[in-house]
């Protein structure tokens, strides 16, 4: 009985040097993702300046064709384009991204 008591105790002993501090795992994980969102708020504005040179080009065609709805087709990609450069400024302000 002893022999069991002690067996129990010593496993447990060896499943508590084991275990760490949760905190220094979400310090951790929350630094890495932090570092990741300056390079994706960088590939949004990449991102958003093709769009809109897309966007550019589309409308342009669009006018040289003579389209009657050439400028609902700029209001689109226009609107669409501040709404990314949008996003990604409130991404870097609610994350604190420098």
């Amino acid at each position: 009985m002893a022999g069991l008591l002690l067996a129990a105790i010593s496993v447990s002993a060896v499943e508590l040097s084991w275990a760490q501090d949760g905190n220094a795992g979400i310090n951790a994980a929350n630094n890495q993702v932090r570092s990741y969102f300056a390079s994706g708020t960088q590939l949004m504005y990449a991102v958003g300046g093709i769009l809109g040179l897309i966007g550019a080009v589309k409308v342009f065609q669009k006018w040289n064709n003579g389209d009657p709805d050439t400028a609902k087709v700029a209001a689109a990609w226009f609107g669409s384009c501040v709404f990314l450069v949008l996003v990604t400024t409130v991404i870097e302000s609610f994350f604190g991204i420098n």
